[in-house]
């Protein structure tokens, strides 16, 4: 059986047949498979003290991603359009991630290198080593990590190929954070894109965790990667602190189209209402090319004047454009924490009504809906969290 994908690039949206044979290569080095090692000898004590713990908040840090101990032993059930296709990360997956010392993590941000591989950023992720108790933790814990993929059959999962490691062999923290709690306690990717042959991620600093869905960020600010997401450095010119305007997109979502890459903003946490700004390709980090929808027009270089444009807040989203709808799509979560599909004809909207592909009582922790660069056609992948198992899962929807 065969599927389409599409790539973008500006207006021009390309449909190549993609199988679904897949490449089963693994990245795995002595160094790696001594992680496994450790991983074997320390996940019981490890998991005694998870089960001493809270139950899982708005604070990331007080995770428990071992199967069985936290009352997951497989994928979920869901009734909904959308349907689990396989767990990506930790222990449940065939990935096997906790080779690279990542048992846990959330989000999933995907987007096309430019290059024939998608780079998938993850957000707080724990692991084996230190643990880090000043800050409520009993994990070592990374703020982000990347895995990288050339896979083009999607209907059993997605394999990882290679992700940026540290001289430990684990999957190495990208953007270090001082993890100190009304300073900054994590930098945590919201969207990532290639524009030209860089890779660009979008990073909010994260001063403090509230309750559950609140959050309070510093600031917002691009960073760059010029060897395919192996290292990356911020650009404090880009930063957008958490005032006036610029607080409106503590967390984007990008989108490549028709010549400009379209910023899709949020305030920090979950429940803002989304505004758009838009630059011109290549000059991302120019801030003042940068042009805002006042509902009516776009402004340069005020985000002051950016106006919603959806009816309702929204939590972490994603946005592309579907060939086979011939329309934009917005995924994200809405108040009830279902996740939901909107569409559009243009990139700005009007945005149509919210469309339940899982619903939160079947789903109750999960957050984020970031859809598959390649995945254009009838058939729409998408990665959500499961705080609960603190891991991400593949799903599939049709818009059939």
């Amino acid at each position: 059986m065969k599927q389409t994908r599409t790539q973008q690039n500006g207006n021009e949206h390309t449909d190549v047949q993609a199988t679904n044979s897949r490449p089963r290569r693994r990245d795995i080095t002595r160094r790696t498979r001594r992680i496994s090692a450790t991983l074997t000898a320390f996940t019981g004590v490890v998991a005694g003290a998870i089960a001493l713990t809270a139950p899982a908040g708005a604070d990331p840090l007080m995770v428990n991603p071992i199967p069985g101990l936290n009352g997951i032993t497989g994928l979920p059930a869901l009734s909904g359009p959308a349907q689990p296709v396989s767990q990506m990360t930790g222990l449940m997956s065939a990935n096997r991630t906790q080779d690279s010392n990542v048992l846990g993590t959330d989000l999933g941000i995907m987007w096309d290198n430019g290059a024939g591989e998608v780079l998938t950023a993850f957000g707080d992720t724990a692991g084996l080593g230190f643990p880090n108790l000043l800050q409520g933790s009993v994990w070592a814990w990374k703020s982000n990590v990347l895995f990288r993929s050339s896979d083009t059959g999607l209907s059993d999962g997605m394999d990882f190929t290679t992700t940026p490691r540290d001289a430990s062999g684990s999957a190495k923290e990208l953007l270090p954070s001082p993890k100190i709690p009304g300073v900054e306690i994590s930098k945590i990717p919201t969207a990532g894109i290639a524009d030209g042959n860089v890779q660009v991620m979008s990073i909010m600093s994260v001063r403090e965790w509230g309750p559950a869905g609140h959050w309070t960020t510093n600031w917002s600010q691009l960073a760059f990667s010029a060897d395919n997401g192996e290292n990356w450095a911020l650009a404090p010119e880009t930063s957008r602190p958490n005032e006036g305007g610029n607080a409106n997109f503590q967390m984007n979502a990008f989108l490549s189209d028709g010549g400009f890459v379209y910023v899709y903003g949020t305030p920090s946490g979950r429940g803002g209402m989304v505004h758009v700004a838009r630059v011109p390709k290549g000059k991302m980090s120019d801030m003042g090319a940068y042009e805002y929808w006042d509902g009516g027009a776009w402004i340069r270089g005020n985000p002051d004047v950016a106006k919603p444009v959806t009816d309702e807040g929204v939590g972490e989203l994603s946005v592309q454009y579907n060939s086979y709808l011939g329309q934009y799509v917005m995924m994200t979560t809405d108040s009830f924490n279902n996740v939901i599909l909107r569409r559009s004809p243009n990139p700005i909207g009007p945005w149509g009504p919210a469309e339940v592909q899982v619903f939160a009582h079947e789903l109750p922790t999960a957050y984020g809906a970031y859809m598959h660069p390649w995945s254009t056609g009838p058939d729409l992948y998408f990665m959500t969290t499961q705080h609960t198992n603190y891991n991400a899962l593949l799903l599939r929807t049709s818009l059939g």
